[in-house]
């Protein structure tokens, strides 16, 4: 049985922030793939701030190139629209029912888990693998805290990236160098596609 760690996310765009969480995970955190789910639309976020589905589906594929322990995932694009974690988990489980699978969130993702559709249901099913975010608030809510009392949850020690796609496509709208930021593939496709410059 393979060990999938689920890596949800709009990667707009995907850059080396992602990219190191996910070798982490693999590496060092004792999953045997993670799977890259490109979200059509979070629900907590506003859409028309995103590419089109296929182009950031492109650069994570672009991003991952030949490793075999990472995979791009498009398996949201086929579900109903808005996606909602829980439902991706319950079809990802019937079709690969061979595989455990588990989430791999920033910190602060945890914090609004509350929020989620059928958070209790995610945290009685699935181990969460937690990584560090800059700034993170802790844990307000009442609900939240219960929640997390019933989670199995993994802090990870993963290397601390303060890299955001809001950071990437400022830095790009304004007229800055951001290759550094994004693996090379990825970089040329955004400036042959003149993406995030307007």
């Amino acid at each position: 049985m393979a060990r999938i760690g689920l890596y949800f996310g709009s990667f707009n765009p995907v850059h080396i922030g992602h990219m190191a969480i996910a070798g982490y995970m693999t590496e060092f955190g004792g999953m045997d793939q993670v799977w890259f789910v490109v979200s059509p639309h979070n629900p907590l976020k506003k859409k028309e701030t995103l590419l089109d589905d296929h182009h950031r589906l492109h650069m994570v594929r672009l991003a991952i190139g030949d490793n075999d322990k990472l995979k791009a995932s498009d398996i949201e694009f086929k579900l109903p629209i808005p996606s909602y974690t829980i439902d991706t988990l319950t079809y990802l489980g019937e079709k690969y029912s061979k595989n455990e699978f588990c989430l791999v969130m920033g910190q602060d993702n945890l914090v609004t888990l509350h929020k989620w559709k059928n958070a209790s249901e995610l945290v009685n099913k699935y181990p969460i693998y937690v990584y560090p975010r800059p700034d993170t608030e802790k844990p307000a809510s009442q609900i939240l805290k219960q929640l997390l009392m019933a989670a199995d949850i993994h802090d990870v020690n993963a290397p601390l990236m303060d890299i955001s796609g809001t950071f990437i496509r400022k830095g790009i709208k304004d007229g800055k160098d951001m290759s550094y930021f994004l693996s090379q593939p990825v970089w040329k496709y955004i400036k042959e596609m003149h993406f995030y410059e307007k």
